[in-house]
């Protein structure tokens, strides 16, 4: 958002008023007076805010807006309270016209005292949100617990009124050029939609090269809007078309065969405030991690599917992965953590829940089920499944663990990549194969398989031995279980990006395969963050 010349001069003239205006000339014992009151007021106004108390006491409760505060604060402050809107921020929260007004219209110390406290709190809400998002994620979803730094607020404002408060302000923003990328995504959708979105929706099933009709013409438009097309009057399923659509597909996570099928078309005829919605949750995500990424790191983006080792910003490993099942006890966890082992030909350690829940029903129903699996009493040893009676036995009381002993038909396959944490989170292969080929992955406890496992501990060894594929077979030929230590821990990040936009500034989409951007973007709406300004 540009400021005219007239905009910009009534903000001079607004902060000049609260700088200057507010104290007239008075005798020396009246202005002591007045100064005096001043600061009574922003100490009675800061007192329930303690980072705001501890800053102005520290300062002998010199205002920082007001008085002989410095009148860029007041205009820099205004100016990014207006532009709140433009990083998909709650604009109402801050209202920047209610604190334009409040300023213009005190005159007694008493009321500088409340607008001179008022635009240190909106400062500090601006800076906050800015720099850490406007929710807290936990609140939103169990499942989202990523630590998310905040700051401490008289330390803030305390660095605000030391600094050029416009640079200051304008940094508060995640300084990523993933967020900067979103930001101009965001902005592109708001004038599209604006100008009434992509057009007619496709009215077909699914579409086919070398068709024709007005389904095929509806395709043609909406890509030709969506950027993936040039201009053009064919009516025809042409090779540019389906060229057109291979590229939509690639971009949201479709398998590209140029065919507009089921899928496709669906994410076609996706509106511009869908995706628009799906960028301003992105934008929060990259606040709530707003500190930069480590230079070499693990990244796995659940809506995505894949997992991908960074370095320097750029893929060097990338694979299909399969991730925890859309229900309330097998979804993934989002959380930043890092890998220090691999486990090659690993055993494969039941966790409770699965025990209880799935193997024991099982087993009461026939003592032979689930034969690939030991069971391990309270020594450590196995138990011969014939000595016991899985019929007195329930969830709580069932006193046995499960087993499984390191073979090709191993659960977790034949190795798995280990972060420990609370979560009980890992990689790890899979004799299951087949569901890699799945558009929607959504299939396991909550752990992640990988579909090149041995390709990732590979690429994962080349940081420590000069023959990693070498070295890494030799162990797998023994057999045995063996624990093979990261000589430098991974950083590993597991994230839920339905949007982004990539270094070549082309934005991609997924879909919620787990409902939390919906529940995000309800909370955001909640918070006051509203599409409804963009059209007007």
């Amino acid at each position: 958002m540009t400021l005219s010349p007239t905009r910009r001069s009534t903000l001079k003239l607004i902060a000049a008023g609260v700088a200057g205006a507010m104290l007239p000339s008075f005798g020396a014992g009246r202005a002591d007076a007045a100064v005096t009151a001043l600061k009574q007021s922003i100490a009675e106004a800061a007192a329930r805010d303690e980072g705001l108390s501890t800053f102005y006491r520290k300062r002998n409760y010199k205002p920082v807006f007001v008085g002989k505060g410095d009148s860029r604060r007041c205009a820099a402050l205004l100016r990014a309270l207006e532009r709140a809107g433009d990083h998909g921020l709650p604009v109402g929260a801050y209202d920047a016209d209610g604190l334009k007004a409040a300023m213009k219209d005190a005159r007694t110390p008493s009321d500088m005292g409340r607008v001179e406290v008022e635009a240190a709190k909106r400062m500090l809400d601006f800076a906050d949100h800015m720099r850490s998002g406007v929710l807290d994620p936990r609140s939103v979803d169990n499942m989202l617990v990523m630590d998310v730094p905040r700051y401490d607020r008289a330390s803030t404002i305390d660095a605000f009124a030391k600094s050029n408060p416009a640079a200051f302000l304008r940094k508060m923003a995640p300084r990523k050029p993933e967020y900067v990328r979103l930001q101009k995504e965001k902005l592109k959708l708001e004038k599209l939609l604006a100008r009434g979105g992509w057009g007619d929706k496709v009215q077909a099933k699914t579409l086919k090269p070398g068709e024709t009709g007005g389904a095929v013409i509806q395709l043609r438009n909406r890509l030709i809007r969506m950027g993936y097309l040039r201009k053009s009057a064919s009516q025809t399923y042409d090779a540019k078309m389906q060229a057109a659509v291979q590229s939509f597909q690639v971009n949201h996570g479709l398998a590209p065969d140029g065919v507009a099928g089921g899928s496709t078309i669906a994410q076609i005829n996706q509106d511009v405030q869908d995706r628009l919605q799906q960028v301003l949750v992105a934008m929060e995500r990259q606040r709530w991690n707003s500190r930069p990424m480590e230079k070499h790191h693990i990244w796995v983006n659940i809506p995505d599917f894949h997992v991908d080792i960074i370095k320097n910003g750029k893929s060097t490993f990338r694979s299909r992965v399969v991730v925890g099942k859309n229900t309330s006890d097998r979804r993934t966890p989002e959380f930043s953590d890092k890998m220090e082992f691999m486990v090659v030909n690993p055993s494969w350690y039941v966790p409770r829940s699965i025990v209880t829940k799935e193997y024991l029903p099982l087993m009461q129903r026939n003592r032979g089920a689930a034969r690939q699996l030991q069971i391990i009493g309270r020594n450590g040893r196995p138990v011969n499944r014939a000595n016991i009676n899985f019929a007195q036995y329930n969830a709580r009381n069932f006193p046995y663990s499960m087993k499984q002993p390191p073979s090709k038909g191993n659960a977790l396959g034949l190795v798995k990549f280990m972060f420990p944490n609370k979560h009980n989170i890992y990689l790890h292969d899979t004799p299951s194969k087949s569901l890699f080929g799945q558009e929607m992955r959504a299939f396991s406890h909550g752990c992640i398989r990988v579909h090149k496992p041995f390709d990732f501990a590979y690429a994962l060894l080349a940081n420590q031995e000069s023959n990693p594929e070498g070295f890494f077979q030799n162990v797998l030929r023994t057999g045995q279980e063996r624990r093979v230590d990261l000589r430098e821990p991974m950083p590993v990040h597991i994230a839920y990006y339905t949007a982004w936009v990539d270094a070549k500034g082309q934005a991609h989409y997924r879909n919620d395969v787990y409902n939390r951007d919906s529940r995000i973007f309800d909370a955001l709406s909640r918070a006051g963050v509203s599409l409804g300004s963009v059209a007007s």
